[in-house]
Order: structure tokens, then sequence, then C-alpha cells
């Protein structure tokens, strides 16, 4: 049995197989509850107020939709790459361009799948609230035709699945069991009932304590975590905290994966919320305050590169049309841009000329035919 000092998250408990499995207790925590230190409430209090920021720079914007893609596919890479994916997001955004690359990585369409997920549940939100329903139809898009779209894709689990770690062959040689099947709708429906209360508590604050509770429930045979950090999103944007999902937490727990793991077994086997709320605030913290930059950086870059296309090129409106669109696909061809502009070839292969002459764009290929065009300036602002 896994080394225990507090059962205030649950209890491991033995079973027939021989193995323990963790039983979660239903959220929120209450023996005892939640001890709101000075400096827990200080990280919150600081974490509200980048949310804040970023809400603000949001709605200052004069068309956040055109970045919000980038956003996305950064948090689509980062989340992906915690599960071990390699592609990049120069990769991600190639792939979608249909730019011909040997050698890409072939979990790309994983991370492109993590993006079709986000947007999927995004659209949902319209329809219905955060909900079990909700939760299996991202989780069938994610794995749809990818690596694990063999493991049930939109169907909780009817077996016990386990996270192992090196040469862990089974349950009773893993890191953490996840509770028994028999337990897993249970959970799931304490976890709905606890989303949908109306109990006042900081969005912040009920986003980190679900997303512990999902990835302790562990409910696929696949995709759990990529899940769980999508359910973040989901919450803050259903809730109101964040207008637009400009927020790529996942980059935080990449960089600090090994703590964002031990903070989650934290809870689980010494009953350490604070710990992990802690963690997560600051997170949220960081990313907040990072993101409120980058809009900022990329309101910036616009204003500057449209003034630069007015004096340039005389204010071409096909030219302007053309940045816009690189905000939306910052790699791209002449064909596909023809396509988006409802112009010419030739028309599109003279502007992407032009940008280039401007050093507005980079040519990647170095060829003379089916060049491949890249917006440096933009995607040096999603760089790692």
């Amino acid at each position: 049995m896994p080394e225990q000092t507090s059962k205030r998250a649950g209890e491991y408990v033995a079973q027939l197989a021989g193995h323990f499995a963790f039983i979660p207790r239903p959220l929120p925590p209450d023996d005892p509850p939640i001890q709101w230190t000075p400096a827990l409430q200080a990280l919150l209090s600081e974490a509200d107020r980048a949310i804040g920021r970023l809400d603000t720079v949001t709605r200052i914007l004069p068309n956040p939709d055109l970045f919000l893609a980038m956003y996305v596919d950064r948090e689509a890479v980062d989340s992906s790459r915690i599960e071990g994916t390699q592609a990049s997001l120069t990769d991600l955004l190639e792939f979608r361009a249909a730019v011909p690359r040997s050698g890409r990585p072939t979990d790309v369409e994983e991370v492109s799948n993590y993006v079709e997920a986000m947007n999927l549940g995004l659209s949902l939100l319209e329809e219905i609230p955060v909900s079990q329903r909700l939760i299996r139809s991202v989780h069938e898009r994610l794995l749809k035709g990818v690596r694990g779209g063999e493991r049930s894709p939109g169907q909780f689990r009817r077996v016990q699945n386990w996270i192992g770690g090196p040469g862990a062959s089974g349950p009773e040689e893993a890191v953490f069991v996840p509770p028994p099947p028999s337990i897993v709708g249970p959970a799931l429906s304490d976890l709905e009932r606890f989303i949908h209360d109306e109990t006042p508590m900081p969005p912040l604050v009920k986003a980190a304590l679900v997303h512990a509770q999902f990835e302790t429930i562990h409910p696929f045979l696949d995709g759990n975590g990529r899940v769980g950090r999508l359910l973040v999103t989901f919450l803050l944007c259903w809730k109101g905290a964040l207008q637009k999902p400009m927020l790529y937490l996942s980059d935080f727990f990449k960089r600090r994966r090994h703590e964002y793991y031990d903070r989650l077994q934290a809870v689980r086997d010494h009953g350490d919320w604070e710990g992990w709320l802690a963690f997560f605030l600051t997170g949220i913290k960081t990313v907040g305050a990072d993101a409120v930059e980058t809009a900022t950086a990329i309101q910036q870059l616009r204003e500057e590169h449209r003034s630069r296309l007015t004096r340039e090129l005389k204010g071409s409106t096909t030219a302007l049309a053309l940045l816009d669109l690189l905000y939306e696909q910052p790699i791209l061809q002449a064909g596909r841009a023809a396509e988006r502009l409802d112009c010419s070839y030739p028309t599109a292969n003279k502007l992407l000329t032009q940008f280039t002459e401007l050093g507005l764009l980079v040519e990647t290929t170095g060829q003379a035919r089916n060049r491949v065009f890249a917006y440096q300036p933009y995607l040096a602002l999603f760089s790692d």
C-alpha cells in the first residue's frame, strides 16, 4: 500500500486483484476545509489580478478572435508535450497549412486534434454547461484517428488503469492506481455536482480543485491529462473568468512537470490541497502576466506593420487583408493566401514577395517554386 499520511482527499483501498486503488472523497475538501493562510490568500489575489488584466487587454483588442488561434495552438503544443509528443508550434502550423515537409513528427495530428477538441468544447459551452456529456464529446474528438484512438474514445473506462513508473507492468507496480471502474461513475457524478454547485467559490479555486480531482479519477483509458487541462479553460470561460481562452497554463505545467505531478500526488497521499492550490495559482499568475505581455506586443506589432503597409504599399486593402490573415495563419503558401483573400495566385504571390522584401515575412524553403512564408515577428512572440 502506498504511504499515506492523510485521508483528507480519499484513501487507498485493497482490491481483489491484490493492488490498492485510490477512492477519492467528494469535493470540496472539508476535513478540514481549505486553510486560507495569508500567503495563499495573497496568491489568489495576485492570480485574480493577472486574469483581470488579461481580460481587460482582451476587451480592448480591436479583434481578439484574430489572434485567438495562436493562443490555442500554443496551449495545444504544450499540453500535448507533457504527454510526450514532439511536435512543435511550427510543425502544427505547417501541418494545418498543408505544407509538405519530410521529417515532420507524426504526432502532430494529436496536437491538431487538441486544437479541434478545444474549439469543440468552447462551441458546446454555448449550448450546454461543463458536464460529463461535454467531457465525453471532447475526449472523442481528441483521440479521433490518432494514438489512443482504439481505446474507447468518448467512453468512460470499464477496466482498471494505472499510472506507472519505468518498467511498471501492472497496477501492483504502479506509481498511482485510480479508482476501480465501479467507482468512476459515482465519482464523476460527485464531481459534476460540485461543478454546478452554486455555493460561492472563486472560479480559479474551483478550476484548480476540479482539475486535480479529474486527474485522480482518471476516467478514460487514454487522454486524461489533456482533457483535464482542457477542463481548466472550459471552466474559466464558462464562469466568465476568461472572455477568450488566451491563457496557456500548460506552458507552466510543462516547465515544472515533475512538480506538477508531485503536487497532484501530494493531494492524494497527504491531503495537501493547499500546496496544490499554491502551485496552480502561481501558474495562473505567471502565465496570465505573460499572456498580457504577449497580447500587448501583438497589438503593437499589428499597428506598426499596418502603418508600414499604408506607407509602402499605399494602404492596399488586399495587403492589409493579408496581414490580418497572417495572424490566423502565420505560415502559408501563395495558393492558400489566394484562396483566403479571394484573389488571383499571381496577386497573392506578388504580395507575399513584397511582404518579404519589407522584412515582414521570411521565405523558409529557399526554392523558386512551392515557397513557404513565415510571419516570423509574430511567431517569435509565442516561441519558448
